[in-house]
């Protein structure tokens, strides 16, 4: 199988739309900006979907499903909200076609079935389901109120890209309410942290928590937490935000409670959402010039078994001991293909898997029978080890861990090596030309200072990092005083 992969250091733009295609996670469809997610890319995200859906229930939420379309005046209700999404609405006006008579078999609009008020297709569901929230709360005993939703999103983007950008997208949109804004502010930051651990310890992908700049921040809250990763390239990706609404939507809405001292309030809100952006996030970070690089416990395929033989014979003595592993494997719950085909030589398959990121590959021929070995080959790192078949699933089943974890150090490793603090613009500019990544730099804490460096440098600020130490300095642009650092990155 020839991979024909462009490589990252030759254009890492154009390597990221190849793999996506020829490792089968994704193509473009006949609807310009929406994609085809193919099996083996849907594998990979109902993974996340399982992983993630548990963390949440653990956590004390439970699923519902809310509707697609939104009344305008009920979008229009949050202002902020509307007008932050408002240039990426899609717009239903009428509910019919009908024949055009002029042309046979052509579908025109029936201008007599214009709809009495437009239906905005979701581009995130807070409306709909405060509104929803109104009839569902009537006293503190309705508190605290935890939904989520997986569902998919239309953001009628202009440029758009493979899982990264598309006009729709698949995610899950959390929407709690709560008697007191502590409790609010607590759930916002118990998410963050369910998305950090998600991320880090299934992705192995290290992620920066930290809080939005007031014009990074989700249009209609108070605050926006993120968890901020890094991709080989240099530029930052935002994997997942939770907000804290305040009472925003909740008064917008009309969402009231009475306290247990009787008094008539209003709730406070927030939202949470990852998509599968994350698809993204893990190609650009773990992946190579041969292809997809997976992390073991994201892979729908964790160890492929592919067979050597010349006759029939040869093959069923392989099978024989083959599925006694698999056997063997699945007991430990670790996913494994016995990979048979006879329409294709050992070669591709292995050029096939490789390219699909499966994390360990097995070769077992005539001479393994006779020695009692399989050859193992680790996608990570490209080595190859024989090992005895004694005890091999252990052996399997230490190898993914030890898979897992390297992935994430190595990627640690980058971001570490990738996160500057500078001093000065000029030191700043050279960083963010010459060695991208993460660039550490005081800001005055003006909008107007940030969007100049924008403008400067395409960089933006990624996070004010919760765990940041307070340092007083002058900020890298204007001089003025700083209380801190913050992350500045070119960003997806």
């Amino acid at each position: 199988m020839s991979k024909n992969l462009t490589t990252r250091a030759e254009d890492y733009s154009k390597w990221y739309n190849e793999l996506v295609v020829k490792a089968d996670l994704a193509e473009n469809s006949g609807v310009r900006g929406c994609m085809v997610i193919k099996p083996y890319g849907y594998a990979i995200w109902e993974k996340m979907q399982g992983e993630l859906d548990r963390m949440f229930k653990e956590t004390g939420h439970t699923n519902a499903y809310f509707p697609l379309f939104v009344p305008k005046s009920m979008f229009e209700a949050e202002e902020k909200n509307a007008e932050g999404f408002a240039k990426e609405c899609a717009i239903v006006t009428h509910y019919r076609l009908t024949n055009d008579p002029e042309k046979k078999g052509k579908l025109i609009v029936d201008p007599e079935a214009k709809l009495e008020e437009e239906l905005i297709v979701r581009p995130t569901s807070e409306a709909i389901i405060w509104s929803t929230y109104r009839g569902w709360v009537q006293s503190y005993r309705d508190l605290p109120l935890l939904i989520n939703q997986w569902a998919n999103v239309v953001r009628w983007e202009m440029r758009t890209r493979l899982f990264l950008r598309t006009a729709e997208f698949l995610w899950q949109e959390g929407h709690t309410a709560h008697a007191t804004r502590v409790e609010a502010i607590e759930e916002s930051e118990r998410m963050m942290h369910v998305y950090a651990d998600f991320v880090e310890n299934f992705m192995a992908i290290p992620v920066v928590k930290g809080l939005k700049t007031e014009s990074e921040r989700f249009a209609g809250a108070d605050e926006t937490y993120c968890i901020e990763a890094l991709m080989q390239d240099g530029k930052a990706l935002q994997a997942g935000t939770s907000h804290f609404l305040g009472q925003n939507f909740a008064k917008a809405f009309d969402v009231k409670f009475t306290s247990k001292e009787g008094k008539l309030e209003h709730v406070w809100g927030t939202s949470w959402g990852v998509s599968t952006r994350l698809m993204g996030a893990l190609v650009m970070t773990h992946s190579d010039d041969n292809g997809l690089v997976l992390p073991p416990n994201l892979a729908p395929i964790q160890v492929v078994i592919v067979p050597i033989y010349k006759t029939d014979e040869q093959f069923d003595a392989i099978l024989e001991e083959v599925n006694k592993l698999v056997i063997a494997l699945r007991k430990l719950n670790i996913s494994v293909k016995f990979d048979n085909r006879d329409t294709h030589k050992p070669g591709f398959k292995f050029a096939e898997w490789e390219l699909k990121g499966v994390p360990v590959r097995l070769a077992i021929g005539p001479k393994d029978l006779e020695n009692g070995t399989y050859e193992v080959a680790r996608r990570d790192t490209l080595s190859k080890e024989v090992v005895s078949k004694e005890g091999i699933e252990v052996y399997l089943q230490d190898l993914l861990e030890t898979i897992q974890k390297d992935l994430f150090t190595r990627a640690v490793d980058y971001r570490t090596a990738h996160t500057t603090e500078v001093n000065s613009f000029e030191e700043f500019k050279d960083v963010l030309e010459n060695k991208g990544g993460f660039v550490a730099a005081h800001w005055d804490g003006t909008a107007e200072t940030e969007e100049k460096i924008k403008d400067a440098t395409k960089a933006t600020i990624r996070c004010i990092p919760l765990d940041r130490v307070d340092e007083v300095g002058k900020c890298v642009f204007t001089g003025l005083p700083s209380k801190g650092r913050v992350l500045f990155a070119k960003a997806y």
